[in-house]
């Protein structure tokens, strides 16, 4: 059930990612930026959820949607232009996931934090 939805919360947040990342001027794209972010986030939510499962089923559901966006639609328009900011969005993002895969476990382990020993 979980992996259902981490494919789903990918879709969405690939949907969102690529809706959004072209708003900004020319110097700063802050669209772009937001957009990462909220693959970043979302990706740590997967992985903190079940593990590298469900971080797979996220990324898997972020780039399915990331690519049909890409594709052309019945007439002629594309969400996800072949320029630039495009492949940036489409590889870096691939590459923000691979960052979050490569965070240590601990971050993610369910163990109590160590306390310090009482003095005696």
């Amino acid at each position: 059930m979980r992996t259902l939805l981490a494919v789903a919360l990918g879709v969405v947040m690939g949907a969102l990612g690529t809706v959004v990342h072209r708003y900004g001027a020319d110097s700063l794209y802050l669209g772009l930026v937001l957009a990462f972010a909220l693959t970043a986030v979302a990706g740590v939510l997967a992985r903190a959820w079940a593990g590298f499962g469900t971080l797979l089923a996220f990324g898997v559901g972020w780039v399915a949607v990331v690519q049909a966006l890409s594709l052309p639609g019945s007439g002629g328009d594309v969400v996800v232009p072949a320029g630039v900011l495009g492949m940036v969005w489409s590889y870096a993002g691939v590459a923000v996931l691979a960052v979050v895969a490569f965070l240590p476990s601990s971050w993610f382990a369910e163990v109590p934090a160590r306390r310090n020993r009482p003095a005696a």
